[in-house]
C-alpha cells in the first residue's frame, strides 16, 4: 500500500520476528506489515538474519529416544486453523482477532466507541471508532502505545496519521489525537500499560473502559 509515512520501528520488527513481542503489539505489527511493502521487506530481512544466526549456533546432540518421539509426532493429525482474508477496512490479522465477525462496538462517550480484542497482564489491544472532528482526551503514557489507522485519519502534536500509518507513543509523549473531519477514524490500538489522562472524568471511567 502506498502513502504510508509512519512505520514500525526496527526494534519492534526484530522482536516480532523473534517471537518475543506481546500478543497485543504483535497484532498491530501483523496488520501493518500486511499493508506496508517497506515494513514487510524489512521484516523479511530480520527473519533471514535470524535464520542465519541460528545456522551458526553450535550443534547440540540429542538422544535417539527424543529423535524417535519427534518423528512419531510428525504423523499426528493436525487441525487446520481457520484462515481469514481482508474484509473492508480490516486487514486479515484483525479479521482473525474478530473471528470473522463485524466489530461489537461499546460506547465510551461523545460518539467514541471501542471493542477490546484482547486484554491480559502483558497489555491490551482494541479497535477505536472516533467520529470525524472528535478527539480522544489529552493523555500521556505509562508504557508503550501503538496506534494504527484503518480508516480516516487523525492529527496530534506529532503530525498527521492516515490509513496504514502507525503512531508509536511512549512516556515522553502527551497528546490529544483529533480525528479529521469526514469519515470516522477507526484505529487499532495496543498498549502495555494504562494511559495517564489529565481530566478527572476520563480518569474516573478508566477502570470501567480498561484503557
Amino acid at each position: 500500500m502506498t502513502g504510508i509515512t509512519h512505520h514500525i520501528p526496527d526494534e519492534l520488527l526484530i522482536a516480532y520476528a523473534a517471537g518475543s513481542l506481546t500478543k497485543a503489539f504483535s497484532l498491530v505489527v501483523a496488520a501493518h506489515v500486511s499493508m506496508c511493502d517497506e515494513c514487510r521487506a524489512r521484516l523479511g530481512a530480520h527473519e533471514t538474519l535470524g535464520g542465519a544466526l541460528l545456522d551458526d549456533m553450535p550443534v547440540t546432540e540429542v538422544s535417539s529416544d527424543l529423535k524417535g518421539r519427534l518423528f512419531d509426532a510428525l504423523d499426528d493429525p493436525v487441525a487446520l486453523e481457520q484462515r481469514y482474508d481482508r474484509s473492508g477496512i480490516f486487514p486479515a490479522p484483525v479479521m482473525e482477532a474478530l473471528g470473522g465477525l463485524p466489530p461489537k462496538w461499546k460506547p465510551l462517550g461523545l460518539g467514541v466507541r471501542q471493542m477490546i480484542l484482547d486484554h491480559d497482564r502483558s497489555g491490551s489491544v482494541r479497535l477505536l471508532y472516533i467520529p470525524g472532528g472528535q478527539g480522544v482526551p489529552d493523555h500521556g503514557h505509562n508504557g508503550l502505545e501503538l496506534t494504527m489507522v484503518l480508516q480516516g485519519a487523525f492529527r496530534d502534536e506529532t503530525g498527521r496519521f492516515g490509513v496504514g500509518d502507525v503512531e508509536v507513543a511512549d512516556g515522553d509523549l502527551e497528546h490529544e489525537p483529533i480525528a479529521e473531519d469526514g469519515p470516522a477514524c477507526i484505529c487499532l490500538a495496543a498498549t502495555d500499560a494504562s494511559l495517564r489522562f489529565r481530566s478527572f472524568v476520563p480518569r474516573l471511567l478508566q477502570p470501567i473502559f480498561r484503557i
